[in-house]
């Protein structure tokens, strides 16, 4: 059992967790996640980046967006009760070294777990220019922290709301076409922001590295339902992932496969949502 220290909303429909979990916090490094099962029984197991950790609290933090079921029992857990199980550090590690200039570009929920790369590349010596961005100034997150690690933060928002008006790509493009170019880029957001983030480096040939999150079951390699096709490869998210070079991976194919259980998600999801109403009427 892994106690909830900290619940806090920090946006609609978005909640940050500090779970106990000294194991895991000591052996955490950027990049990786956790596999997380609300209920032993009959619950479903989803990955969630590890968007901090504390070694010497003995605490990680997860970041989530209730969007189905499972996320929604999540976020009906109350601070200082516990998440039943909670298995990780997984995946492999985001390689750090000092590159020169790199780019971090955060979407959307994706800003959370971009946050410890973000960290480390800074910490290896590297400029650190941070581009985040949300549909609106409401869905923004992790801004504070942010710029406690930038050199140069750059927001945007869909709708104008704040920072710039426009999609991340844009400042992305114009940091590209800069002389001298960037020597690394790291997004982490949708899957359609990531497949656009790449395909705005790849004129330039700038490496770019993106964190894929698919359809997990054990996070170990052993049930194929995260596999993805990088460089005509078939690769595993859970084991050789979850970042890969973002000009090789086919995004068009990973999408389709995300999209495979929707109609039962949405069942499952509809059914929650049905036995809350219900409860509410009995009180």
């Amino acid at each position: 059992m892994n106690r909830i220290l900290e619940k806090k909303q920090l946006a609609e429909n978005v909640f940050k967790y500090v779970v106990s979990a000294p194991l895991i916090a000591e052996e955490r490094k950027p990049g990786q996640f956790v596999i997380v099962q609300v209920d032993t029984n009959y619950g479903e197991r989803i990955p969630l980046t590890i968007a901090d950790a504390n070694p010497q609290k003995g605490t990680i933090t997860l970041i989530f967006q209730v969007v189905g079921k499972t996320t929604h029992n999540l976020a009906a857990i109350k601070q200082g009760e516990s998440v039943e199980n909670i298995l990780g550090p997984l995946g492999m590690p985001t390689h750090i070294e000092n590159k020169g200039t790199v780019v971090c570009v955060g979407g959307g929920i994706g800003v959370a777990p971009l946050h410890p790369i973000a960290q480390g590349f800074k910490q290896a010596g590297n400029k650190v220019i941070i581009i985040i961005g949300a549909r609106t100034k409401e869905l923004l997150i992790f801004e504070d922290e942010m710029k406690a690690v930038a050199d140069e933060l750059i927001i945007c928002t869909d709708d104008g709301s704040y920072g710039r008006k426009g999609f991340v790509t844009e400042p992305l493009k114009e940091l590209c076409q800069q002389v001298p170019k960037p020597d690394l880029a790291v997004a982490i957001g949708p899957p359609v922001m990531m497949k656009f983030c790449s395909e705005t480096t790849r004129p330039f040939e700038i490496l770019t590295y993106v964190s894929l999150n698919t359809i997990m079951v054990d996070g170990t390699g052993m049930c194929g339902g995260c596999r993805v096709t990088v460089g005509g490869e078939t690769k595993f998210v859970c084991v050789d992932g979850p970042e890969f070079d973002g000009h090789k991976v086919d995004f068009d194919n990973m999408i389709l496969r995300l999209g495979a259980y929707k109609e039962h998600e949405k069942e499952a999801h509809e059914c929650r949502l049905e036995q809350l109403a219900e409860k509410k009427e009995e009180k």
